[in-house]
């Protein structure tokens, strides 16, 4: 045993050492930042994995809580431990594959020249469409000889607006420069085109027309050009993007792109034989690859390539990389600067949408503002930031962001509550934004490390959380860079709410793979910050189930070095205490369980700090019930009633640790205490009962034990003070007398 002991109130398993109760010896912190420490209070380890759990990502959650946690006391909501989910998409292929160049910039940017009717033929190849909505464009275009065809990038518009050009049989088709004013449009149609017969249909199409605020696209600007059109016979159709500006009178038709299946289908078919396309089309890979939502631009991309593939100049590796490789070039390309860069504002919407995915889009759009102050200070710290009270429509962002809307439950203090969502199709872009982000624009690295700081701060559980998870694939990332910048930072705050976020940075990190965590933890598990060794406990319960003998003999080192340490009970770190014991508590109920009871109970007389620590942390377990519940079933006499079907030496250690928790003084009234609402328990459910009469006469080995025991089933008030349940008698009766 340890030389030196703090008295009972000091310890572990004493009075000061509560999960609930605040410390108050804050006076002694120390590597602080010389500011007064907040008062406020650190969240028990149990409600914060509960945190955890329900506000990750689902890139981390890999869709399944029981790959998250998966307990073994009480079902999905245990544990935080799993595989890792992320691989090469956080640090790139681990093996080089080529990534497919895609069209980089939209057709619509060309400038005005005659389209070759080579090209043309070719698009008519393996051009696919509805029928329906084919035929009543070429209806509305053949009546009004102009068509403004309205949808987003990527689409197929263009193609399509080519193609009704081509089945009306105008030739040649001439494309007008894009930044043809509206004001012109009847000008431009009635041009001399180069090389152009007499008599012929013409046709032109202009591609996202360049219209502004005070500029926009008008219905006088059509019906001008459908004059002239009329005169020459001549067609145009006009494509437009979904932030168009255009006057309420102008009647747009709306492109619905073909099905992506269907587009890759016919561009195989036009480059292969159909016994050749077939077998293509049934690849694991292609399958995979339309199930992502993927443009279609990138579907005739990948058509090619597997066109490459069928003759063997490419190879399977080509094939399986080029999904991962076109999302990279898109979110390449919504970070650069060009003449088509989107607005700072999305961009700052696409890095909160990464961070928040899947989380209300209100949180989302709220916090990208805020990130978008940040961004601009960046940009130009001489102007104060500004924030539009109306910006873009949600459904133009989400298009723009390749996300969704829906409908679905967010988990709340209160209870779920049903929230409008939003999600990325491909759930590996938060990943590979994020990647690109850090590493790729390091000029943006203030004000996202400002912004993660304030997320920090911020009361939502949801919010603090996805600040860590952000944080976790920073590290992923580039790890020197982030402890520096935003782990070590939190984890050295005077404020529990920093130090958490820190934790759950750390672990979410270790989850997808993130190297050498668990030596920062083993470090800091022995470091003079009392506020390192804080956050090394919380994570060592955190990522524990994992690795249950590496964490409980870091644990074991922990609280003897706390021990050792704090001779004077004035000074004892009652706070790192408390957080040991709340890591065996967690551990215990983990999906590694039967590891942890039986290293407990293997260990338990090792010296003073160890047993304190083990009983602390096994009554505290003892306390905890199914979802929480007030009235719900005990966890670990669940786990008991089982193991006296199946794990006889779960039921034995079970039995050991009660006993010792009861008649070992430190812990006597806090083990009577969770004791007297088993019995409670049992006055409900009779599994309850019968699990505890099984339990009740292996805690009784001395005259003391019995003496104990008995005295609570005779005197233990009822609910409200009430005289003691009918079932205390009956358990009584169990009790051999010694």
């Amino acid at each position: 045993m340890s030389g030196q002991e703090p008295p009972a109130d000091a310890q572990v398993g004493g009075r000061a050492a509560d999960p609930g109760e605040v410390s108050q010896d804050e006076s002694h912190k120390d590597g602080g930042t010389g500011q007064p420490e907040e008062q406020d209070q650190p969240q028990t380890a149990w409600s914060a994995r509960r945190d955890l759990v329900d506000h990750s990502p689902r890139t981390m959650n890999v869709g399944s809580r029981a790959r998250f946690g998966g307990g073994y006391t009480g079902g999905d909501q245990h544990g935080v431990s799993g595989g890792h989910v992320t691989g090469g998409v956080i640090m790139g292929s681990k093996t080089e594959i080529h990534h497919w160049s895609l069209p980089r910039l939209s057709l619509s940017a060309a400038t005005s020249g005659e389209i070759p009717r080579a090209t043309l033929e070719r698009l008519a190849a393996s051009f696919v469409a509805d029928g329906d909505t084919v035929t009543a464009l070429l209806d509305r275009l053949r009546r009004e000889r102009v068509l403004v065809l309205s949808g987003a990038r990527f689409t197929g518009r263009r193609t399509a607006a080519l193609m009704l050009l081509h089945r009306l049989g105008a030739g040649p088709v001439q494309a007008l420069d894009r930044d043809t004013v509206p004001g012109a449009l009847a000008d431009r149609v009635t041009a001399p085109v180069p090389g152009d017969g007499a008599g012929g249909t013409r046709g032109y199409v202009l591609c996202d027309v360049a219209t502004r605020r005070g500029d926009a696209l008008r219905e006088t600007h059509l019906l001008a050009a459908r004059d002239r059109l009329a005169e020459h016979d001549a067609y145009l159709v006009v494509t437009v993007g979904p932030t168009a500006v255009l006057e309420d009178d102008v009647s747009v038709a709306e492109w619905r792109p073909p099905v992506a299946a269907d587009v890759l289908a016919a561009h195989l078919g036009a480059h292969t034989d159909a016994e050749t396309a077939g077998r293509l089309l049934g690849l694991p890979a292609v399958k995979e690859f339309l199930e992502r939502g993927h443009q279609l631009r990138e579907v005739a991309a990948f058509a090619q390539v597997l066109g490459r593939y069928a003759v063997g100049t490419v190879t399977e590796r080509d094939v399986d990389g080029f999904s991962l490789g076109s999302l990279e070039s898109q979110v390449q390309e919504w970070f650069e600067e060009d003449e088509t860069s989107i607005h700072l504002r999305d961009k700052a919407f696409l890095v909160a949408l990464a961070a928040f995915d899947d989380a209300p889009y209100a949180l989302t759009a709220e916090l990208s503002d805020l990130l978008y102050q940040f961004l601009q200070k960046t940009d130009d710290p001489t102007r104060a930031p500004r924030v539009p009270v109306f910006g873009t429509h949600i459904g133009k962002r989400l298009q723009l962001a390749r996300a969704e809307r829906y409908e679905g439950e967010e988990h709340t203090e209160w209870g779920p509550v049903t929230q409008s969502k939003a999600v990325f199709a491909d759930e590996r872009t938060p990943l590979v934004l994020l990647r690109e982000v850090w590493t790729g624009h390091p000029s943006a690295r203030p004000a996202l490390i400002a912004w993660l700081r304030r997320l920090a701060d911020d009361g939502r559980p949801l919010v603090r959380t996805r600040a860590a998870s952000t944080v976790a694939v920073l590290a992923r990332t580039d790890l020197p860079s982030a402890m520096a910048l935003v782990i070590e930072p939190w984890a050295t705050s005077n404020r529990f709410r920093h130090r958490l976020v820190a934790v759950n940075s750390l672990t979410l990190a270790h989850h997808i793979g993130t190297p050498n965590i668990p030596r920062v933890l083993d470090a800091w598990s022995a470091h003079e910050d009392r506020r390192l060794r804080w956050v090394a406990v919380r994570a060592y319960a955190l990522i524990g189930p994992e690795r249950p003998e590496q964490a409980l003999a870091a644990l074991r080192d922990a609280a003897r070095r706390l021990y050792e340490r704090f001779a004077d009970p004035d000074d004892f770190d009652r706070e790192t205490a408390r957080e040991l014991a709340e890591a065996v508590e967690l551990l215990l109920l983990s999906s590694a369980a039967p590891e942890v009871l039986g290293d407990l109970t293997d260990r338990l007389d090792d010296d003073r700090a160890v047993r304190d620590m083990a009983l602390s942390g096994f009554v505290s377990a003892c306390g905890r019930t199914e979802d929480e519940e007030r009235y719900g079933t005990p966890l670990v006499l669940a786990w008991y009633a089982r193991a006296t079907a199946d794990d006889e030496r779960a039921a034995l250690g079970i039995a050991c640790l009660w006993r010792e928790a009861l008649g070992d003084p430190h812990h006597t009234q806090r083990a009577l205490r969770v004791m007297r609402g088993w019995v409670l328990t049992a006055d409900r459910s009779t599994t309850a009962e019968w699990a505890l009469a099984a339990l009740l006469p292996r805690l009784v080995v001395t005259p003391a034990d019995h003496q104990r025991l008995s005295h609570l089933l005779r005197t233990m008030p009822g609910e409200d003070k009430n005289p003691p349940p009918p079932v205390a008698a009956r358990l009584l009766s169990t009790l051999a007398p010694r």
